[in-house]
């Protein structure tokens, strides 16, 4: 089977991630997959994703959305036209390019599956929650057009399924995670820090992951020298934040960090992860922390607190974070047997539910799926099949 995946592949995110993963993957597996993804620079097309890439020209590309230039939806149907692929896996962008592809792939009688990211707050109990439920809204009748819509958790696909797209269009298949890469071991980062106990947060730097929360509770606890919260990653807020926490309360800001192996390391390292999120997907950085063992800490934004569910690890509410936080980051310090018991059974949860392995068998049922059901309505229709 030939795979057009259209995704990310810079900046850095956990799309970004995700189509690393999954394509590779399903190239070991034996697929043919073409990656397309949009650039701005040459530099852009090296083929570091070990399969064949097409450039797709845009004019702005962030993090968070993708601005494509207006010929942009040209290059993608020529070079759908030529790669021909069996079906398009696009793992949504939140570009305008996203709402062209049905009627691209109808065109062009390929079938068409998305993958969709946006986070969410299912409760909508923040400002920003509302804001997602827009791209949520304006989302829905587009995707109500696509052969499937892949999803992070239940409580996402029912969200979807409120706002009009049928329920036979969207399937839940989680995140995953290489547990043979991502899994418990020796790191040198604790002694290189100077901590006893390392707490960790891994992510973007902006105000929907919540971080001044964590650091505000972090600076109230005073947990001493032998204390340190690492923060990994960087973002909007990073210049503002930096000033009034410092080395002073045992902070790091280690900054955005591109060698897998090293990420590996840190979170080998640490005691307790910790994700303060207003708004979430499925935390890609969360699966991999608890992937290595580490007792992990989360919101109940989006499908995390699924994931941490029945004691997996420790849930909070969005509200008043660091008032939680306050009470619970002296705990963790001082109970290292709890925080090793924690961390034992969130790797048991991901080896049970939220593995590589695991996500890539459902998405090689779906795409089988979606192309027995094409095959047969092209057979309904009269059509030769060659």
């Amino acid at each position: 089977m030939h795979i057009a995946w259209l995704g990310k592949k810079s900046p850095f995110c956990g799309n970004v991630t995700y189509g690393r993963e999954v394509t590779n993957a399903l190239l070991e597996r034996g697929y043919e997959v073409s990656f397309l993804h949009f650039a701005q620079e040459e530099a852009d097309s090296d083929n570091w994703w070990g399969c064949q890439e097409v450039s797709l020209p845009c004019l702005y590309k962030s993090q968070i959305y993708t601005i494509p230039t207006l010929t942009a939806s040209k290059v993608l149907t020529r070079s759908l036209q030529q790669l021909k692929p069996d079906i398009v896996h696009a793992s949504l962008t939140l570009s305008p390019l996203d709402f062209l592809l049905p009627e691209i792939c109808e065109e062009l009688n390929i079938p068409l599956v998305a993958t969709f990211h946006p986070p969410f707050d299912g409760k909508r109990r923040n400002l920003k929650s509302g804001t997602q439920l827009f791209t949520y809204q304006l989302y829905a009748p587009f995707l109500a057009h696509y052969d499937r819509v892949i999803v992070f958790s239940q409580l996402q696909r029912n969200f979807l399924v409120r706002l009009g797209v049928p329920p036979k269009k969207v399937a839940v298949i989680p995140n995953g995670v290489d547990v043979q890469k991502y899994a418990p071991g020796s790191s040198y980062i604790k002694s290189q820090l100077k901590a006893q106990r390392l707490f960790v947060y891994q992510g973007r730097i902006s105000t929907e992951k919540n971080v001044e929360s964590l650091l505000r509770a972090w600076k109230q606890c005073n947990l001493g020298k032998q204390s340190k919260l690492l923060i990994v990653g960087d973002g909007p807020l990073t210049a503002s934040l930096m000033p009034f926490y410092g080395k002073e309360y045992g902070i790091i800001w280690w900054g955005f960090e591109a060698d897998e192996q090293r990420r590996i390391d840190i979170l080998r390292s640490a005691d307790v992860f910790i994700l303060p999120s207003l708004l979430e997907g499925l935390s890609l950085s969360l699966l991999e922390a608890m992937a290595c063992g580490v007792a992990c800490v989360a919101t109940d934004a989006g499908a995390d607190g699924e994931v941490l569910e029945q004691g997996a690890g420790v849930v909070l509410n969005t509200h008043r974070v660091t008032a939680q936080l306050h009470t619970l980051l002296p705990v963790l310090n001082d109970h290292r047997e709890w925080t090793a018991l924690l961390g034992q059974k969130a790797r048991a949860r991901v080896l049970e539910r939220y593995t590589l392995s695991r996500n890539i068998t459902g998405l090689e049922k779906l795409y089988a799926e979606v192309l027995q059901i094409r095959c047969g309505q092209l057979s309904n229709s009269g059509t030769r099949i060659f």
